[in-house]
């Protein structure tokens, strides 16, 4: 009887085991929710390397899978020392996590974004990436959706393609991504749509895959 006693709890036990085990492996096939983040970098301007870059970006995305991320574009600004990632993941912590195993090098600030409709880029200009700030709890996505379709309204006139943007509404601040020939015409362009300007305007270069 005790025979039997110590072989029926072993079973239990394997069974158990099994079915733990089992549950573990749902838990971490599971996928988890993911949200769009912008990082920036911040190096010494006019110090930036756009082949190492590539390089750091390359290690990144050899173990960014690790953490759930999935680093989608970067954009480089050499004169500023600038590099802003676009990415999904979990959270800000599971990108900086991805970074310090990756290169070491991590971003300065991390912004939960919530992005537009993409255009093509036409690559044949300059490439900007321009920052409005417009205070926290000043702007919604709904607001910027009409404030772009404004902008495209009146694009052509000053030969400017909007790409992109991008809105973080905790902090108030809207990120355009576009193609111009100088800054000068991205500007006009927000002044004649809305009137609302950019506080900052980057020159940028986008990273090569």
């Amino acid at each position: 009887m005790k025979d039997f006693l110590k072989i029926l709890s072993l079973f239990v036990f394997s069974i158990g085991t099994i079915h733990v085990s089992a549950q573990t492996s749902v838990l971490e096939s599971t996928p988890k929710t993911t949200h769009l983040f912008i990082d920036v970098h911040q190096l010494k301007p006019g110090k930036i390397d756009y082949k190492a870059v590539a390089e750091a970006h390359a290690k990144d995305l050899a173990v960014q899978r690790k953490y759930n991320v999935d680093i989608q574009q970067y954009w480089i600004d050499k004169k500023e020392g600038l590099i802003f990632c676009l990415a999904l993941a979990p959270d800000s912590l599971s990108i900086r996590k991805t970074h310090m195993e990756a290169h070491g090098l991590l971003p300065e600030r991390i912004f939960p974004v919530t992005g537009g409709m993409e255009a093509a880029s036409k690559g044949n200009r300059n490439l900007f990436m321009d920052i409005h700030y417009l205070g926290a709890g000043h702007v919604t996505a709904k607001d910027v959706a009409g404030a772009h379709q404004k902008d495209l309204a009146v694009q052509s006139k000053y030969g400017v393609n909007l790409i992109n943007y991008w809105v973080n509404e905790r902090d108030g601040i809207v990120m355009c991504l576009a193609e111009a020939k100088d800054s000068t015409a991205l500007i006009n362009t927000h002044k004649e749509a809305h009137g609302l300007l950019p506080a900052k305007v980057f020159k940028v270069k986008q990273g090569q895959y």
